[in-house]
């Protein structure tokens, strides 16, 4: 299995081509706005970074917000990173912008993907954390465009205590509309995002074990976001499956793998290796700042100042990133650290430091646990 050097090359870039956004959500990382700002990167610019990033391995390509479909060269942007080869993708919002003639327009063009937000089973649910009514509604019928034009559909989650108890009631939409793909975010409070909207790190687990459970039983593939510490779950559930083999004594990113429904070995982040902020993961804001993640806001240089290649592999912040023994607190010592390393984006806004341990991590690494004294009664 080819696997890419992260040091060098991302296997995933974000961009952001726009805040602008007709939606209000209640953990909105970009704080949208209704306009855009009158400093994005225009299109000529927004060329010479797709040449840029397809220089990087071509690693693959997804167009956020904001709502990108606000920018009405959207889809020129998309066509000419997919005429270079790139494998581009697209999480639009659902607004009235998703019209069946936008969708048409994504295919004819070779849109990898489209990606809609489903936050509930039901509008009270879904419109309450997207803060606009009727939001559900849209989405629904976007979702019907998608179906109709037969293009692959991926549903993007955020787990909060709005949705927890709804979760069975989520995965069994989610294969009802006969998705391919259940991406499954966990809250990182940053942007309008509060920490008092998060689950408890217990909760976190019990989440972790159940969509792994769930991944066994259903037809659809499950990836998740900011949650590293699901890979060490998975780790921990194979090895358990096998007879006589010990948690710990094998740790491999591959043990977290998943067999894709689809055929294809594309695991937790569709990536032969472990994922993690800044660590073949980067972003790329609307006015060109490069950032280890859209959740992890600290700049590390911008695209009209510094090549993106130069930004990814020399910036301080980066190179510590892809650090796992400089990682403090029991993610340093965690015996896991090298195949999770803990959500670098949560640990900075918990804590303040991008290198402190996952604050919502209820493991305990083995060099931590205390060993009984031989007069102690086991």
């Amino acid at each position: 299995m080819y696997k890419r050097d992260y040091n060098q090359n991302p296997f995933i870039v974000i961009w952001e081509l726009t805040r602008a956004c007709q939606l209000h959500c209640l953990h909105c990382r970009a704080e949208a706005q209704r306009h855009r700002h009158p400093l994005e990167l225009d299109f000529e610019e927004g060329k010479a970074l797709i040449d840029q990033i397809y220089e990087m391995d071509n690693p693959m390509l997804v167009f956020t917000g904001g709502d990108p479909l606000e920018r009405e060269d959207v889809f020129d942007l998309a066509e000419y990173a997919i005429s270079k080869g790139m494998r581009v993708s697209m999480t639009p919002s659902a607004t009235p912008n998703v019209t069946k003639e936008a969708i048409q327009r994504a295919k004819e063009i070779g849109l990898a993907r489209w990606a809609f937000s489903l936050d509930g089973h039901c509008a009270e649910v879904h419109d309450h954390f997207r803060g606009t009514s009727g939001s559900f509604d849209l989405t629904m019928k976007a979702i019907s465009y998608i179906h109709e034009l037969d293009l692959p559909l991926q549903i993007n989650t955020v787990i909060s205590r709005y949705n927890i108890d709804y979760l069975e009631e989520m995965a069994k939409m989610v294969e009802d509309l006969n998705c391919v793909l259940w991406s499954v975010f966990f809250l990182v409070p940053t942007g309008r995002g509060k920490e008092s909207d998060m689950i408890s790190p217990a909760e976190h687990e019990k989440v972790f074990l159940w969509l792994y459970e769930l991944s066994k039983r259903v037809p659809f593939d499950i990836k998740t976001t900011a949650a590293q510490h699901y890979r060490r779950v998975v780790i921990q559930q194979k090895l358990r499956e096998r007879r006589g083999v010990k948690s710990g004594d094998h740790i491999d990113y591959e043990d977290a793998l998943m067999k894709g429904k689809t055929g294809q070995i594309d695991g937790l982040g569709r990536a032969p290796q472990g994922v993690n902020d800044g660590n073949g993961f980067l972003f790329i804001s609307h006015i060109g700042d490069v950032y280890p993640s859209g959740l992890l806001p600290i700049k590390a240089g911008n695209v009209r100042k510094t090549p993106l290649a130069e930004i990814y592999r020399e910036s301080e912040i980066f190179k510590n990133l892809r650090n796992p023994d400089m990682y403090k607190g029991k993610c340093g010592v965690c015996e896991f650290n090298k195949v999770c390393g803990g959500s670098r984006s949560r640990a900075y806004s918990v804590t303040g430091d991008y290198m402190e341990s996952e604050p919502y991590c209820v493991y305990i690494p083995k060099v931590m646990r205390k060993k009984p004294k031989h007069n102690e009664v086991r």
